[in-house]
Formats: structure tokens, sequence, C-alpha cells
């Protein structure tokens, strides 16, 4: 038998606009913004919003947008999406591909926004049939990790009801019409890390009278990748990316300093504490060896915590994705390594479900190589990769699990 929530879900979304939302989506991508600084994003959703029937408030921690629909007695359901882009150079070939040069819809962002604009109108036509309050999140700086919590900093929770649960969801690589859900942990921790080695610089000619830092950097780099393969139990998932290093001016004169940055991915603060542990102690001990004239300063920087499903939450939202798409739809692929700041939305204490919803374009799964869905999820081109281009077919979809998510957790016949 069908709940309520799906058969109303199926309902609200039967004539959705889709040409509309797609040429939407299309504007957006055309137009991306980095973090901070999405005004253009933030003004199309409010309008959006607003056309909706929201009480729509701008500027919630420098460029976020928020939403309100009171609707009779019930729960506060939040539904959020993200709208910052990626310093990535377009190669996707689009007709609609980015015109801003250096920046990129690389992580579908402007599909969660497209999504969120196409439930909020779905939503409240179809009053009449739920009871409660949404709040719709429209949020900057997800990539950098700082929009959630300078949202919930500027007072979204003084100027908006606060929620009783909140709702995302996230575009990813897979054959279009999946939709993941990991009842627990789903998204892992991540934290960056700067490492200045100090040396002593001079002539290229004359190695001798320096401390040369650059190989100092080189050895601490290959040390670094015995930290996940030595120290790290193999059932304690964790990932240590060396992204960048930087040392010199001119290929004949030795540096006085070499910088490394890195990137941390972890499900327990215990596995980054000991890896944190080990990544100070490597360096010290390399830049004794090489008779650095100062100990290393190991700098922490961004961060992201880990997103954790509550279990109740997430099972009722899955349940209802299945009667909407098939049972089928919808599995478990255990948790990822990549990261989110949503959680930070929760305080720490309010339930949430966050899933995924892939859409890669059928002609690009099929022709990629492989035997199974994994090997072929490797193949296709990914979030933040210069070709991630989402297939349009999930437009609709998309905006139909952000409705039936919502209406799980507003129904009042809900059992």
């Amino acid at each position: 038998m069908t709940s309520s929530a799906a058969r109303t879900a199926l309902d609200l979304t039967a004539a959705l606009p889709v040409p509309d939302l797609e040429d939407f989506y299309r504007d957006l991508h055309r137009h991306p913004e980095l973090s901070f600084r999405e005004h253009r994003t933030a003004g199309r959703l409010a309008e959006r919003l607003t056309a909706a029937g929201f009480e729509t408030v701008e500027g919630i921690g420098g460029t976020g947008v928020a939403g309100v629909l009171r609707n009779g007695d019930g729960p506060t359901v939040l539904l959020r999406a993200d709208m910052d882009a990626l310093p990535v150079e377009e190669r996707t070939g689009l007709s609609y591909a980015s015109q801003e040069p250096g920046v990129m819809h690389a992580c579908g962002h402007d599909l969660h926004v497209t999504w969120l604009a196409g439930a909020a109108r779905a939503l409240a036509d179809g009053r009449d049939a739920w009871s409660g309050t949404l709040v719709l999140v429209g949020q900057p700086a997800e990539e950098s990790g700082g929009g959630a919590a300078a949202m919930v900093a500027d007072g979204l929770y003084d100027r908006l009801p606060r929620p009783d649960v909140l709702l995302g969801q996230h575009v990813a690589p897979g054959p279009a019409g999946l939709y993941p859900h990991v009842p627990g942990l789903v998204m892992s921790a991540t934290t960056d890390v700067e490492i200045v080695v100090h040396g002593r610089g001079g002539h290229g000619s004359r190695p001798e009278t320096t401390v040369d830092p650059v190989v100092t950097a080189a050895y601490i780099v290959t040390r670094l990748q015995t930290v996940v393969s030595r120290e790290i139990r193999p059932r304690e998932q964790a990932v240590l990316t060396v992204g960048r290093i930087e040392a010199g001016t001119a290929p004949n004169i030795i540096p006085s300093t070499a910088r490394i940055s890195l990137n941390l991915r972890t499900q327990s603060d215990a596995v980054r504490d000991r890896m944190l542990a080990a990544i100070r102690r490597i360096a010290e001990g390399e830049c004794h060896a090489a008779g650095c004239p100062r100990e290393p300063e190991v700098i922490l920087g961004g961060s992201f915590p880990v997103t954790v499903n509550d279990p109740e939450t997430d099972h009722r939202i899955a349940a209802v994705h299945r009667e909407v798409f098939g049972a089928v739809t919808v599995f478990d692929p255990g948790p990822a390594m990549g990261s989110e700041d949503f959680s930070k939305l929760a305080l720490g204490e309010l339930p949430y479900s966050y899933w995924f919803v892939t859409s890669t374009p059928a002609d690009v799964w099929e022709a990629a190589p492989g035997e199974d869905l994994w090997e072929k999820f490797d193949a296709v081109p990914s979030n933040h990769s210069p070709h991630f281009a989402p297939d349009l077919s999930v437009v609709g979809p998309g905006v139909r699990t952000l409705v039936s998510g919502a209406l799980a957790m507003l129904d009042p016949d809900r059992s």
C-alpha cells in the first residue's frame, strides 16, 4: 500500500514545469559564482521563492537566502541547497557552458538550486495537502566550508523558525535514476594542513652553504605516504592527499622556505588526531635530519565535520523514495570520503537526512569501461571534474525527491 506522502508527492509533481526549470538550470550554469560571491544566484533563487509565496530573507551570512512558508500546525522542515561554484575551467562543450572564465558549476550546485526552486513551487501550490512549516535555504560557500556556519552565526534561526528536521541532497555520478541513502555516517570529515619548512637559502652553485628546504619537503611528502598505509588500521577509512608544494623563485636559487599543503579525510576524530600527530612527527623528524635552522610550522586550516544521518529520519525518507521511484533505485553504498558542511545547520543536535541523486547521461554511462557499477562509477566524470555534466533528465526527479522527502516529515498520517 502506497503511503499518503508518496501519493501526494506524485500528485504535486505530476505537472512540474520541467522546461522552465531546465531553462533556469541552464541560466545558473552559464553564470557560476564562487563562495560568498553568489549574489546573482541568490537573487534568482529569492525571486522564485517569493513568487511561490514564501516569506524571503536575503543576505544571511553574506549571500545566503531563505524562504519560509507557514501552513498551519505541524513540524518545521528545512530543505537546503548550496549555491557556490568552483575555480575550474569548464571542458564539457555544452551549449550552456560557463561564461565565466575559470569558474564552473563542477559540483552541481546549480542543479541543487533548481531542485529547491522547483520543490518550493510544487509544495506551495499543493499546500492544501500538508500542514506545518517549510524553511528553504540557499546556502553560500559549501565548497570553502564556511557557508553553513556563517548563516547560523548571522542569526539564521533567530530570523527563521528553528527546524525539527533538515533534508538535503547532492547530485552524484552514476546511471541517472538512482537515489543512494546511508542511514548513519554518510560523509567524512576533512582537515586542511599546511607545513612550512624553514631552510637556509643561497646560490644554486653552492648548496653546501645552504639547507635546502625543497629536498626536505620532498622527503616529507614521501614519508607522508606511509601514514595511512602503516599507521591506520585497514578497517579505519582515511585519505591523505598532498595537493600543493610551493618553493623558490628561480632555477639557480635555493629558497629559504618551502610550503606543503595537504588534505586529510577521516571518519572519526580519533583517526584524525593520530594522523595529525604523525604529520607533525614526520615534519619535525625530517627537518631535524636535514639540519633546518628552525622547527617546521604545522598549521591547521579549514575543516568539515562528519555528516551522520539520523537513522530513523533517513529510513523514513528512503522508504518514500522507494515508493515514488521503485525499490531498486534506493540502495546503501556505504560512507563516502567526500565532505559537506550541511551538518553545521543542524547545530549538532537536530536530526537530518542527506542523500544522493545520480545523474550521468545514459550514453556516457554505457560507453564507460568496466563490468559493474563501481568500475563504471570510477570511469565517468565525477564532481569537481571540468567534464562533469549532469543529465537534464534528473531535473524533474530531483524536485520529486525533495517534495516526497518533505511530505514524509510533514504528513500528519505518517506511520
